[in-house]
Formats: structure tokens, C-alpha cells, sequence
């Protein structure tokens, strides 16, 4: 079965409110979402939630999903300081700190989606009620800093400018990753319940909900992301948000509801955090390093057959993509030792390699703009490789992988060391590095065509084969998955 690293799989669920769209963001291009507010109906009652998946992690900044700032002393927040939760506020037209919440809880798993729910009343007569934080419907009660507003204090929230995304109090930090569902009830402490459910089936795998029907307050907002031309929408109706370095490609598929693979920047060489940058989501990659470094992704598999593309970008130099099942001791998937469970397209020497040897020559060269599209056939151990549509031989004909015919022989995945394989992009050797952006089903590149699996999801440049699915969740235990 494939395998998925731990994380919320409420997204491999049926049935059930499915969430269309998220907003993909990059921390790099500045984005944020920023509308002005007018008095709100109660600045002691109130409940931020929204779902979100990481793509970095900065243990010396902060990333925000919520920010309402008016002077150094006059703030609230909800976000991200390192790899911890924290929610921050003064007292209204005081300054002085009203609640000062961080998690013990860390947040380091780029393959999950979370559940952020943080609902306050300052008017409860027990403190820890005042202020109540759920992660994926769970209240959470173990705290690194715990300090809760006064009964009764009305808090600087929703005020004047209320941003999206970005953190400005001293210095300029912007959140980066995938966020979903963003909710602001104001004049209400809602239950975690308005905004998602435990699985009937599945008890502990939390699930949203539709919040449409919700009573938002008078500066509530609800921002759906399911508009490509206006993603700063309040799909309750209310004044919709001004996107600044946010753009149509920004919106994307990947959903608590249908979770996509991506690189996983936590999985790989030792040497990689130095030498590699992932964006977009972590879709893209560079790097600037002369060592071996395979970039798996968060999502193996060892049954059934998948489909992904890959599109070079400018100085490809000694970039590959392919697949492997193994690591060495560092993490690297190409060492000597490692090679013979490791296949892959060579962009500088338009070979196919594999232990070390290659196993198909001449087949041209990667060159920028190229797409190169990899089909896995866990089921029969093989893989098929196409260049801009054009599959690849494997030495004695033409791949065709909807009929199965004249595919690269792999090892079969239950006989590696890692039982799974995982596509990846690679660099080989010399100091020019790879330099690709991944498409696993939700591109962040602009593609002129789409075209869906069977079972109507992924948006790819060229078709899928037959019987060829994308990796997301949705896919995981289905028909040819």
C-alpha cells in the first residue's frame, strides 16, 4: 500500500464537506492579504480558525496566519514562531500583554495539514476558558508559555488593518506554505465543532466542515480561495481583502480534503538544508551544492501506478529525476552503495541510469522548459520516463505504459530497503545544480493544457496513461493506487 508520513489524513476520507481550493504561498515573493476593518461587534469575543500546511521552517522568524497591528503596543496574532504555535494580543487601547499563549506542541510535519481553531471570551470566569486553542479538534492544554487575558479585558482585535499572511511588529516575516478555510467569527467563542468533525468511521482523523451557515459578526470573514481572480474574496459577503503578491497560479487543489505530495525538505541528504531552497510550496527546487542530494517526497509508494511531471527550469547543469528506495547512512540516495535502487534521467548527459551504469543512452538532453514525465508501475516493477510527451525506450522499443509494454525493469519496492519508492529530483556530480519545478497533480507553473487522472484529479501538461493515477490522498487505496 503507499505510504504516507505522519501527519492529519483526513484528506484520504470519503465523503463528507470537501475543501475545493487553498492558497498556495511563497514566503520569498511577500505575500500577504490586507483589508481595513471598522469597530468590531466585540473585542472580547471572537474565534480565528483555519487550516494550514508548512513548507519551511524558520526557528528566528515568526510566520503568521493572522495579524492585526496598530503600533508596537497594539497587536494580535495567530501563528507560527519556529516550529511552535503561539497566540499574542495586548489589551485594547492599552498595550500591556493581554494573552501570551506557545505551544510545547511542535509543528515540523510538511506532509499534514492542521487544524487551527483559537476561540476567545475574556468574559468566562475561569481563565484557561478565556482563551481556547484546538489542533485538528483537540483542545490543547500543554503550554511553553501560558498567560491568559484578565476576565473581562476587550483585546486589540480586529481593528484597523487586519493582515493575512505577514508578521510586521520590528521586522517583516511572511507565511509560507499552503492555508485553507480561513474564518473570523467575531462576537462569538464558537466550538471547535462549527468548524470540523471527528470521521464516523475513523474516529481520530479530524475533517471540516461547511461553515457557511455560521453567524460571522460584523467584521467576520470567510475566505474560500475558490476564485482565481479574486483570492482575497469574503465569500460571507463582507469587504474582500487586496492581494498583494498573490497571483491566479497561487490557487490551488491541494486540500485538507485531497492532501498532494510534494517535497519533503525534512527527507534527504544531511548536507541538504545547506545546500538546497524549496519554494512554492516545496514544488520547486534549487540547488547550489556539490555533493549528492536526492529531494524525496512526502508521499511513498509500493502498489499500484502513479504519474507525475517534472519541468526543468534554467541551468539545469547535473540535475536528474527518477525514483529511489534506499539511503545511505547520510541520507544520500546515490551513493555507491545505494545506486542499484535508483533510477534516473540524467538532464546534462540524456542518459537513464541506474547503479552506477547506464541502462539507456542517447535519449537527449534536459534542457530548460523541458517537461519530463515519470509513470511508476509498482504492480509490475516497472517505470516508462517521456520527455515532453515522447516516451522513452528502454533499449529495444518505445515505452508505452498504458499497455504495459517495453518499461524499465525496477527491483520490486517489497524487496528495498525502504519497501517504497519515491520520485525525487537528484543531483549527480560538478557544481552546477539541478533546478526543477514538481507537478504531482497542483502545479505551480503555468501549464497550457489539463489533463485529469481517471478518476478526474491532477492537472497535468500532458495525458496521464491509462490506469495511471496522481499522488494525493484522494487516489491512496483506489483502483490502480
Amino acid at each position: 500500500m503507499p505510504l504516507i508520513l505522519p501527519g492529519n489524513v483526513a484528506s484520504a476520507l470519503g465523503g463528507g464537506y470537501e475543501v475545493a481550493n487553498s492558497l498556495r504561498v511563497n514566503e520569498n515573493d511577500s505575500p500577504r492579504l490586507h483589508k481595513t476593518n471598522g469597530t468590531p461587534t466585540s473585542r472580547r469575543k471572537f474565534t480565528f480558525s483555519c487550516w494550514v500546511k508548512r513548507a519551511s521552517l524558520d526557528e528566528e522568524s515568526d510566520m503568521h496566519m493572522i495579524f492585526n497591528f496598530n503600533g508596537n503596543s497594539n497587536r494580535f496574532y495567530v501563528g507560527f514562531f519556529g516550529d511552535k504555535l503561539r497566540v499574542n494580543a495586548t489589551k485594547s487601547g492599552d498595550g500591556t500583554t493581554a494573552m501570551d499563549l506557545k505551544t510545547n506542541r511542535m509543528f515540523r510535519d510538511f506532509s499534514a495539514w492542521y487544524s487551527i481553531v483559537v476561540a476567545v471570551d475574556t468574559e468566562q470566569g475561569t481563565a484557561a476558558n478565556r482563551v481556547k486553542i484546538y489542533i485538528n479538534g483537540i483542545q490543547e492544554t500543554s503550554f511553553a508559555t501560558e498567560t491568559y487575558p484578565a476576565e473581562d479585558d476587550d483585546i486589540h482585535v480586529n481593528e484597523s488593518d487586519v493582515e493575512l499572511l505577514e508578521f510586521t511588529n520590528a521586522a517583516v516575516h511572511f507565511f509560507d506554505g499552503y492555508i485553507a478555510e480561513i474564518v473570523y467569527v467575531d462576537g462569538t467563542q464558537e466550538a471547535v465543532t462549527s468548524f470540523g468533525e471527528f470521521d464516523e468511521d475513523s474516529p481520530t482523523i479530524w475533517k471540516p466542515k461547511n461553515v457557511s451557515g455560521l453567524t460571522f459578526g460584523t467584521n467576520g470573514f470567510y475566505l474560500d480561495f475558490e476564485d482565481s481572480s479574486n483570492l482575497g474574496n469574503d465569500a460571507n459577503g463582507g469587504t474582500d481583502f487586496t492581494e498583494v503578491n498573490i497571483a491566479a497560479i497561487d490557487q490551488s487543489t491541494d486540500t485538507p480534503t485531497n492532501n498532494f505530495c510534494t517535497f519533503n525538505p525534512l527527507f534527504g541528504a544531511e548536507t541538504q538544508a545547506v545546500n538546497t531552497t524549496f519554494s512554492e510550496g516545496n514544488l520547486a527546487v534549487v540547488n547550489s551544492g556539490s555533493v549528492y542530494n536526492p529531494y524525496g517526497t512526502t508521499i511513498g509508494v509500493n502498489k499500484g501506478k502513479w504519474y507525475a511531471e517534472f519541468k526543468a527550469n534554467a541551468n539545469m547543469g547535473d540535475g536528474n529525476i527518477g525514483i529511489f528506495a534506499k539511503l545511505g547512512a547520510s541520507g544520500d540516495a546515490l551513493s555507491s552503495q545505494t545506486q542499484q535502487y535508483s533510477w534516473y534521467f540524467t538532464a546534462s548527459a540524456g542518459n537513464i541510469r541506474s547503479g552506477g551504469s547506464n541502462i539507456v543512452t542517447s535519449v537527449g538532453t534536459i534542457a530548460a522548459n523541458d517537461i519530463i514525465g515519470i509513470a511508476l508501475d509498482c504492480n509490475n516493477s516497472k517505470l516508462y520516463m517521456h520527455k515532453n510527451g515522447t516516451y522513452i525506450s528502454n533499449g529495444t522499443g518505445t515505452g508505452n505504459p498504458s499497455s504495459g509494454t517495453n518499461g524499465i525493469s525496477i527491483t520490486d519496492p517489497d524487496d528495498t530497503d525502504l519497501g517504497v519508492y519515491f520520485m525525487t529530483a537528484m543531483d549527480w556530480g560538478g557544481s552546477t545544480r539541478g533546478n526543477w519545478f514538481a507537478n504531482f497533480g497542483s502545479p505551480s507553473f503555468t501549464i497550457s493544457s489539463s489533463n485529469s487522472d481517471a478518476n478526474g484529479y491532477g492537472s497535468f501538461e500532458h495525458s496521464v496513461p491509462s490506469g495511471y493515477l496522481a499522488i494525493c490522498t484522494k487516489n491512496l487505496g483506489s483502483d490502480g493506487g
